[in-house]
């Protein structure tokens, strides 16, 4: 099949440089410093705003205060990663996190100002106010501004529309190599359903998280771990996959089904009560930091009321706070609760916890180097090693800056050394037709969820989890049986991609023989005393 061109967002249909593989913080950072020399294709699935940048509500942490340090930024994220973090990546993020929100503010980013300074909020695991933010919508805010910088580059072609299937590395060689050299990715046309060639001699991949692979998540519909199974597959190691973060505070509501509750809210002074007694509760859990503790903790403070007693969720309530103040500082949740009947600056907010941030990922270095030549990755789809056991708040989008910029800066310092990529073989459909029966792919997506919330949700047992494996086992048979025999789709690749992170994340948290951070086994309750990263390799 031929080679398809880009179309009505390319600037220069002809060969790029490097490519991108996603259009949110990390993709679009790495973007802009490349194009300073050279020219970039990035790919979106969807849209350029569909991604999980754009759904960030909470902010940007960064040590701005006069009473705030590094050290102490960097104790609270080791905290919070219940010391699984790598100390010289939290300490490489959070000195040039500073220098980061300069940049966005060169870009026109619109952050809260009081009395002419920058306004600092506070949320769960943090020390200090030290949360740079844009109303509730920081993360809409950010993603306009990287947006309009690319489109305005002529170096940056941003093509949308695009479903990553698989990379291209030796073995997609017209001489065949066998070597896991990536030279780009074959990526299918969601208007069309044409396979389309992408070679460069470079590849950034920034594909975002795997939230969809639960049932309940505040993650955005594409978010199905699209670049950690494409990254597994063509031979990457991936580090920590079951450190999956729960947010504590997801909207409970039968008809909206991922509205967030930003973890500023807490910070802000909202009290977590349980609706039946009508008293706080995190003072059993957790007396001295009560509602500002770290994610992991909330999230099973609430899951344990939840469970106790009955109930459907629990109240999270700032009514006692002043109606201006809650109007000024949540303007756009306070507008969303309205339309539902609530108005939370009189009414408590029910709340509910639901999966929110991939901990672990692809493993990267410092210069975002996987383990594959000629691929790097940034964001979500990654383990830096900034995260461990549990992401602080507000420390995602700093990631996507800091190693978008570190992957550019890299591949910018190597460029004389990589090689130009040898003829590739187009993507072959010759093989398949069209399937007769897409109701197996509805079923599949269906029931991994499901499972993975039961079994692999925010309390676990080693009984559910072997559960959980042998249903993937059976599942990924099927899924690769009509994989061989249709052509694709963006469901197929979806449900393809999903269900090898749910085995990853499965594999992940049986070797695991400890509790810690995000990953809580009833079998195994204890922490050990020294901290080991879980380690995959293909």
């Amino acid at each position: 099949m031929a080679t398809k061109q880009t179309r009505s967002h390319a600037k220069d249909p002809g060969r790029h440089d490097v490519i991108i593989i996603g259009s949110g913080a990390a993709g679009l950072s790495a973007a802009l410093v490349l194009a300073e020399r050279l020219k970039v294709l990035v790919l979106a699935k969807g849209t350029l705003q569909s991604g999980s940048t754009a759904w960030a509500q909470g902010g940007i942490a960064a040590v701005l205060d006069a009473g705030d340090t590094f050290d102490d930024h960097i104790r609270d994220t080791m905290i919070a990663g219940a010391g699984l973090n790598r100390r010289e990546t939290v300490e490489f993020v959070i000195e040039r996190a500073p220098e980061s929100i300069e940049r966005l503010i060169a870009m026109g980013v619109p952050f809260n100002r009081e009395e002419g300074e920058i306004h600092l909020t506070r949320e769960g695991g943090h020390s200090h106010r030290r949360i740079v933010h844009v109303n509730d919508a920081t993360g809409w805010a950010v993603q306009a501004a990287l947006l309009k910088a690319a489109e305005e580059n002529p170096n940056i072609t941003l093509l949308p529309g695009r479903a990553c299937i698989d990379l291209i590395t030796g073995r997609h060689e017209e001489k065949y190599s066998g070597s896991g050299r990536v030279w780009g990715v074959y990526a299918m046309d969601q208007d069309t359903g044409e396979v389309e060639t992408h070679v460069a001699r470079a590849t950034i991949m920034a594909a975002g998280g795997a939230g969809r692979v639960y049932q309940f998540s505040t993650a955005p519909r594409g978010a199905t771990g699209d670049g950690i199974a494409m990254a597994w597959r063509a031979g990457a190691r991936v580090s920590n996959m079951e450190m999956m973060q729960f947010h504590p505070t997801c909207l409970y509501n039968l008809d909206v089904k991922n509205f967030l509750i930003t973890e500023a809210v807490r910070g802000e002074g909202g009290r977590l009560i349980n609706p039946r007694s009508g008293k706080r509760f995190m003072e059993a859990y957790d007396p001295e930091r009560m509602e500002l503790a770290p994610r992991d903790i909330v999230a099973r403070a609430i899951d344990s009321e939840i469970k106790r007693f009955g109930l459907d969720y629990v109240h999270l309530d700032i009514s006692h706070m002043p109606a201006e103040f809650v109007r000024e500082h949540f303007p756009t949740i306070h507008e969303k609760l309205l339309g539902l009947g609530i108005d939370m600056t009189t009414q408590p907010i029910p709340v509910v916890p639901a999966q929110h941030y991939t901990c672990g990922g692809v493993l990267i270095g410092l210069d975002a180097r996987t383990d594959l030549p000629g691929l790097w990755a940034a964001g979500e789809c990654t383990e830096s090693g900034l995260h461990g056991a549990n992401r602080l708040a507000s420390n995602s989008l700093l990631e996507c800056f800091v190693f978008g910029d570190a992957a550019a800066r890299d591949i910018l310092a190597c460029w004389d050394d990589l090689d130009s990529p040898p003829a590739i073989r187009e993507w072959d459909e010759s093989r398949v037709s069209e399937a007769d029966e897409e109701v197996v792919i509805k079923q599949n997506w269906t029931e991994i969820r499901r499972f993975m919330w039961n079994y692999v949700g925010i309390v676990r047992t080693t009984k559910r989890l072997e559960r959980a494996s042998h249903r993937i086992a059976l599942l990924g048979r099927e899924i690769e049986d009509y994989y061989g025999s249709f052509r694709v789709t963006t469901d197929l690749i979806e449900l393809r991609n999903l269900h090898q992170c749910a085995g990853l994340i499965v594999d992940a948290a049986l070797k695991r023989h400890e509790s810690r951070g995000l990953h809580y086994t009833l079998d195994f309750p204890e922490t050990l005393p020294e901290a080991r990263d879980t380690v995959l390799v293909p």
